[in-house]
């Protein structure tokens, strides 16, 4: 994973405003992508998979909440509403379609990054402390997107991160294919369990390639059938079969972070 905060994807139709918010983000260490429009937002989603969304209502070719579903029949990324909308039907329009959290216009800057912040905790899963996930050497930051194996960068793809967050979240119990699915491709892929299979063994080279001779890759423990565990014991583990190896092609939706 290259240095770099996590990845923003901000939403909003007011250029003004944008480029206000884009620099203030970008100086408190966050990576951001723009879109003024509903169908901007939907193509950059798709093609960089942002982290976290900010998302205006008010679009000019469709109402944010349509974003929300949208986004939600895919994937869990994180959505935090900036709207002048206050109205309590509003919010609760918002949140039960699927966001987050809600600030109504205007608010403090300072309220925003406290607001992302305590998203992206809630988003990293029940055993992450201060937005880091660690198992032994391994070490995931979520604030920072970044993944290091006894202190040595790994360069993960925005799908890899996701994959590696969910089951260190979950330290010594099952994650099951489908949960694994919905939540790093969402519902439209919830019966394409091979990508599962082919993810993890791609996920193991490379956390062994940053700790040669040690047994990393066998820290995620097959449980077959089933799913997956990140393993306390790792000579307790059942390794998976050679997978298909093609490290050009990430799947769906999927690019490596520059």
């Amino acid at each position: 994973m290259t240095p770099g905060g996590p990845r923003l994807l901000l939403v909003e139709d007011d250029e003004p405003a944008r480029r206000l918010l884009h620099a203030y983000l970008v100086r408190r260490g966050y990576r951001v992508d723009e879109a003024g429009t509903a169908a901007e937002a939907l193509r950059s989603w798709d093609a960089h998979r942002a982290d976290l969304i900010l998302l205006d209502l008010g679009l000019p070719d469709a109402d944010g909440v349509e974003i929300v579903r949208k986004v939600r029949r895919e994937a869990t990324t994180p959505i935090v509403i900036l709207s002048a909308r206050g109205a309590e039907r509003d919010k609760i329009a918002a949140l039960e379609a699927g966001a987050d959290d809600y600030l109504t216009k205007p608010f403090s800057t300072d309220e925003l990054n406290a607001r992302i912040r305590a998203v992206l905790r809630r988003a990293a899963g029940p055993d992450a402390e201060g937005g880091r996930l660690a198992l032994g050497p391994i070490e995931l930051d979520v604030l920072h997107h970044s993944v290091t194996v006894g202190g040595v960068p790994v360069r993960l793809t925005p799908r890899e991160f996701e994959l590696l967050k969910v089951l260190l979240a979950y330290p010594g119990r099952v994650v099951t294919k489908g949960r694994l699915l919905r939540a790093v491709w969402g519902l439209a892929y919830a019966e394409e369990s091979h990508y599962v299979h082919v993810y993890v063994n791609r996920l193991r080279r490379k956390l062994a390639a940053a700790d040669p001779g040690g047994s990393i890759d066998a820290l995620i423990a097959t449980e077959p059938g089933v799913g997956y565990r990140m393993a306390d014991d790792p000579a307790a583990t059942t390794e998976d079969g050679p997978g298909p190896d093609n490290p050009g092609a990430d799947g769906p939706g999927d690019r490596p972070s520059r």
